[in-house]
């Protein structure tokens, strides 16, 4: 995986720049089309920074129409295009090409439409996952998946990734908290698949649009559940003097049937960093740490705790510390949370994401940490605990090649431990560029011939973000 590939940018669209902007100038007001080379700096990358590529120009449409006027323009005009929401990837996933146009939704930000009766909202791509809840708090109600980066991250982007956070063990992935979307293809035709229901007809293509990373359209618009909020909620502190015996806890906790609404795992690292920034009252002393929030009424959370507790005492539990308010459970929410960013106070990184079963978690995290010390490097383990998602922080110094070149190789030895224990390359972050190249090691040649023979369905000519996702070679055309 160390230094991943780019194509080589078409020289005839390079050729072509100014006719292509003067097209473009023709669809959209002067405002939503960025071409001057400083402002388009600002979309040269996403989240995984490591890796910049100037695009050809920036589309910013503002409607359901600009979009589809704009991806028309491109297909006919044989021009790529890259989807882009809040650029909060961090698998590459919007990264550009230079002869690329981005299609970005920043400006599509609307909430059209919430319907408490039906328990539904319909928003624009552009709405940030944070503002859906905001919307209908007051109201009891909220929108289930949480990314760490919701304040930021937009609902398109979740769409494509199939965003989940730590809530989503209980409430499921973007996926499981869809009803509809407005998709536009590439040949400027608008869809609309599902509806403000559950269950529609048909093949789920809202199934196949989702997770697919902008490859077979752009998603405009979409409808989303909302969940009444729970009575009350309380996460726990539990601290370990190993890593297998946090584990080992995990696998024990889900294997008795107990589904709390989240359960997150952080290691020794971890723990010092995020509380050196959020002082969440993080117990120091321990090598492994979860937070595990279980709701309901009081009578049903104490409950639920008395049965966690007493798994956690058979598996060695050092330090047990209860929230005993709303801002004591705010405080250590806003440690996991703010994970990354705390994390890059102190060392560049890379945020690997793949998945085990929760059985194999103790053999998981203690190759993770072998693997890593074969290269040099150190880690922090924070991830999602409750179904088996393992984020890795791969710590590096960005300024030096040869680390940078270690950090990658340790990260895709590390996602080819979590297929090889019968878990996946990615669980939120998608594959994007930082795993197309390992799609191989969890796929046949005749899964991905597959696979790419319907992402070419909805775009023969592969314009529709073209790097992502398969490998450069073999690509297979409708």
């Amino acid at each position: 995986m160390s230094h991943i590939a780019f194509p080589t940018p078409d020289p005839s669209i390079l050729a072509r720049r100014d006719a292509i902007i003067a097209g473009l100038s023709t669809l959209l007001p002067k405002e939503a089309l960025i071409v001057a080379e400083e402002e388009r700096r600002a979309f040269e990358t996403d989240a995984l920074t490591a890796y910049r590529k100037l695009p050809l120009a920036v589309a910013l449409p503002s409607s359901v129409e600009e979009i589809a006027a704009v991806l028309k323009f491109c297909r006919n005009a044989g021009v790529n295009a890259v989807p882009r929401g809040a650029g909060t990837s961090l698998s590459g996933g919007a990264i550009p090409q230079e002869d690329a146009i981005v299609i970005g939704l920043s400006k599509m930000n609307r909430i059209l439409e919430i319907n408490l009766a039906d328990r539904y909202a319909r928003v624009q791509a552009g709405v940030t996952n944070l503002a859906i809840s905001d919307a209908v708090a007051a109201d009891g109600f909220f929108y289930a998946p949480d990314p760490s980066s919701q304040l930021a991250c937009t609902i398109g982007g979740n769409i494509g990734m199939n965003s989940g956070g730590a809530h989503c063990l209980k409430y499921g992935v973007t996926t499981n908290n869809l009803l509809g979307l407005k998709v536009v293809l590439l040949d400027g035709e608008t869809i609309e698949l599902g509806g403000p229901y559950f269950d529609s007809g048909g093949l789920d293509l809202m199934g196949l649009m989702t997770g697919s990373e902008g490859q077979l359209g752009i998603v405009a618009e979409a409808i989303v559940r909302l969940i009444p909020a729970a009575e009350g909620a309380r996460p726990v502190l539990f601290g370990f003097d190993s890593a297998e015996e946090a584990g080992a806890c995990v696998a024990a906790i889900i294997g008795a049937g107990i589904v709390p609404v989240a359960m997150e795992y952080m290691d020794k690292p971890a723990i010092q960093i995020c509380e050196a920034f959020a002082h969440a009252g993080y117990p120091l002393d321990v090598e492994a740490m979860l937070i595990i929030e279980v709701e309901g009424s009081p009578q049903e959370i104490d409950a639920e705790l008395a049965k966690i507790q007493a798994i956690a005492k058979a598996h060695g539990v050092k330090v047990v510390r209860e929230s005993m308010s709303a801002m004591e459970a705010a405080q250590i929410w806003k440690g996991r949370k703010s994970a990354f960013g705390a994390t890059g106070r102190v060392a560049d990184y890379i945020c690997m994401d793949g998945t085990v079963p929760t059985s194999r978690l103790p053999e998981a995290l203690k190759r993770t940490g072998e693997i890593v010390a074969s290269y040099g490097l150190r880690v922090a383990n924070v991830f999602h605990a409750g179904d088996g998602n393992m984020h890795p922080l791969v710590l590096y110094n960005v300024n030096d090649p040869n680390e940078q070149a270690k950090a990658e190789a340790a990260g895709a030895d590390i996602l080819k431990m979590c297929v090889d224990l019968g878990g996946c390359l990615t669980g939120e972050h998608g594959v994007g560029v930082e795993k197309r190249d390992l799609m191989s090691h969890q796929f046949t040649p005749a899964d991905l011939a597959q696979q790419m023979r319907v992402r070419a369905v909805f775009d023969p000519d592969w314009r529709l973000n073209p790097a992502k996702v398969f490998p450069l070679a073999g690509r297979i055309a409708a």
